[in-house]
């Protein structure tokens, strides 16, 4: 079973839909999606922009928008209710003004709607920078309790393997402190894909095998760790191959619980993790699903522009399924 085909039934098994708003609704892969995720029952979606050419596009793609949500952020009865909770949320950042301005834009308002109890997530990027997405989640959304940063998680998928790599998309150079909580982002994710987290925080160094701040640097993040979350298993610092491979981790590390059976990798920083994750996806044939933004008091996820209308409707399924792991 595929990821995605878990993530379904888990959406399908839930008391209640997820409710997802979709920022980008006058674009065609978003539409097109929307409606897809509509039609099968699985969430409740809401689209922003404005009705008349969202319904036109609609019409011309014989989409029916029965029991879907439009909302124009330019003609909406709750505007103002919703620059006041804005200003009351940035406490002084920003005024009343600023909020008429910045609620004009469909990424500050979705995201707003996420905060109001008016949807459970957000899926934009289709036509915005990454920027554009993450940065009203930061403001207004913030990050979950315990969190003070939000990570890119992908869920590497081949055949029945399945794994996590983190963080590939957020953090460029993270201390010790955003590692740890690095490893637990990704935690909460392979329990979300059904993964028994044992967690590899990797390095060019197996248990001192080198030195230097890079490996002290990880060695501080698994003591964290170790503090903070002694119910879940991890170790390092570890060698990618001490991580996987049984005999490998059993020769480098004969103590560790984790070295040779783990199956969420903490790099040591952006550039690996990114490096690392299309290099199994290029060479290994893996599937990459991702990344997920974890770390975020409620889910938002963010596309890239290139992205297929299959792509919306997977990180659709993605974010209701984190919406119900939330919960």
């Amino acid at each position: 079973m595929s990821v995605f085909d878990l993530f379904k039934k888990q959406i399908e098994k839930a008391d209640k839909k997820p409710r997802l708003v979709f920022p980008e609704g006058r674009d065609f892969r978003v539409l097109e999606a929307a409606v897809r995720l509509n039609n099968e029952k699985l969430v409740e979606v809401t689209l922003l922009g404005n009705e008349n050419e969202i319904r036109q596009l609609a019409a011309d793609n014989n989409f029916r928008l029965d029991g879907i949500k439009l909302i124009d952020p330019n003609n909406y009865d709750g505007f103002d209710e919703m620059c006041e909770k804005f200003v009351e949320i940035r406490n002084g950042k920003n005024t009343l003004e600023d909020a008429k301005k910045m609620l004009k834009s469909v990424s500050y308002f979705g995201t707003m709607l996420v905060k109001m109890g008016q949807a459970d997530g957000m899926i934009s990027g289709a036509a915005h920078s990454t920027a554009d997405t993450v940065r009203p989640a930061l403001q207004i959304v913030k990050t979950a309790p315990g969190m003070h940063r939000v990570s890119g998680v992908m869920i590497m998928e081949r055949g029945d393997e399945r794994y996590i790599f983190s963080d590939c998309a957020m953090n460029i150079d993270p201390d010790s402190d955003t590692l740890a909580e690095i490893g637990y982002q990704g935690a909460k994710i392979a329990k979300m894909a059904e993964i028994d987290p044992k967690i590899a925080f990797l390095s060019f160094s197996t248990k001192g095998s080198a030195k230097g701040p890079q490996v002290e640097k990880v060695v501080e993040a698994v003591n964290k760790f170790k503090k903070d979350h002694p119910d879940i298993p991890a170790d390092g610092e570890l060698q990618f191959d001490a991580a996987i491979v049984p005999e490998v981790g059993e020769r480098k590390a004969p103590d560790s619980k984790v070295a040779g059976h783990a199956n969420v990798f903490i790099f040591p920083e952006l550039q690996s993790g990114n490096i690392g994750y299309k290099i199994a996806q290029r060479l290994g044939n893996f599937s990459a699903v991702g990344p997920v933004l974890e770390g975020l008091a409620a889910p938002i996820n963010d596309l890239s522009r290139g992205a297929s209308s299959e792509d919306v409707y997977l990180m659709g399924i993605l974010t209701a399924a984190q919406s119900l792991a939330k919960d």
